[in-house]
């Protein structure tokens, strides 16, 4: 695997340490996370590579938490990276949206549930979401129709607003993410 961060991939090295009880370093893992792709949403990659429900404690021996849903309730959070195809990415006109539905609930549990239907992407989440773009360039788009250019090395950090993240470029933009779970008062 390359270290280019510029290069899209279809997988994603991840390493993991952690501490054993007499307090020394161990690693615990080197391996390959694969992308989640659906045909709802042609050319993108979602990679999960790490998260829990419940908040990270110290000690920890770095196995992997269980978690379910794509985005995290309140105290936990994600580490992922997606991948945003080219501006004029369709799904094929024949296919079958209840099913295309029902693969994206199962490769990325929750995600559905979040996004607006009447406008593709648009979703908003009890979150504060850390991301860095760490190569191409997309727009963020607001609940309120304010649109920001985003590009390589730069970040945002989201406050839970209702928003979308669009490429209208020729090519993929890749957004590293840490989604921490929030609860929304009020």
């Amino acid at each position: 695997m390359t270290s280019d961060a510029s290069k899209t991939s279809s997988s994603i090295r991840r390493i993991v340490t952690g501490e054993r009880p007499d307090g020394s370093s161990v690693l615990v893992s080197d391996e390959v996370v694969d992308a989640i792709e659906v045909p709802l949403v042609p050319g993108a990659q979602f990679f999960s590579l790490w998260g829990s429900d419940a908040p990270p404690t110290l000690p920890n021996a770095g196995g992997e938490p269980d978690f379910s849903k794509w985005f995290p309730p309140a105290g936990g959070y994600r580490f992922q990276m997606i991948v945003l195809p080219p501006a004029g990415a369709k799904p094929d006109a024949d296919l079958d949206m209840k099913q295309a539905l029902r693969e994206t609930e199962t490769k990325l549990p929750g995600m559905i549930t979040k996004m607006d239907p009447k406008n593709p992407g648009m979703h908003q989440t009890d979150s504060i979401d850390l991301i860095f773009v760490t190569s191409g360039a997309c727009e963020l788009e607001l609940g309120d129709g304010t649109k920001v250019a985003v590009g390589t090395g730069e970040a945002v950090v989201q406050n839970g607003p209702r928003h979308a993240w669009r490429n209208p470029h020729d090519e993929p933009c890749n957004l590293l993410t840490v989604t921490l779970g929030t609860k929304r008062n009020g």
